[in-house]
Formats: C-alpha cells, structure tokens, sequence
C-alpha cells in the first residue's frame, strides 16, 4: 500500500469513527455495534427499511449542516 492509500485509508477511517461519535454509540457494545452494521450490509438497498434509514441520515446530515 503506498503512502497516498495509506493516508486516504486512515482518513476514511476516521470519518467513519465520527459517524459512531454522531450516532451517540461512543460508548456502546462493540459487539452489538458490529452485530447492527452487518445487518446494515445485508439489507437490499431497495428494501423500504434501507430507504427509511438512508432519509433518516440525510435528515440528521442536513440538520447538522444547518448549525
């Protein structure tokens, strides 16, 4: 991996740290945070559970922005 991957690798983690921080899941299980994420994966993006959560996000996203 060369230095460029490395540092876009470590950024994008990072971003995804944050979105556990702005979820309020600092503290939680991790566990039981992986154990939701997985099931996030398998869901079908067409599925109306998915399009509910995505709204939700973009919801909380614009909010945020807003502030």
């Amino acid at each position: 991996m060369t230095a460029r991957a490395r540092k876009v690798d470590a950024r994008e983690k990072i971003q995804l740290g944050g979105l556990v921080v702005k979820a309020g899941l600092r503290t939680a299980d991790k566990a039981v945070l992986l154990g939701a994420l997985l099931e996030l994966a398998a869901l079908d993006p067409a599925s109306e559970r998915y399009k509910k959560l995505k709204a939700r996000g973009d919801a909380e996203f614009s909010q945020s922005a807003d502030s």
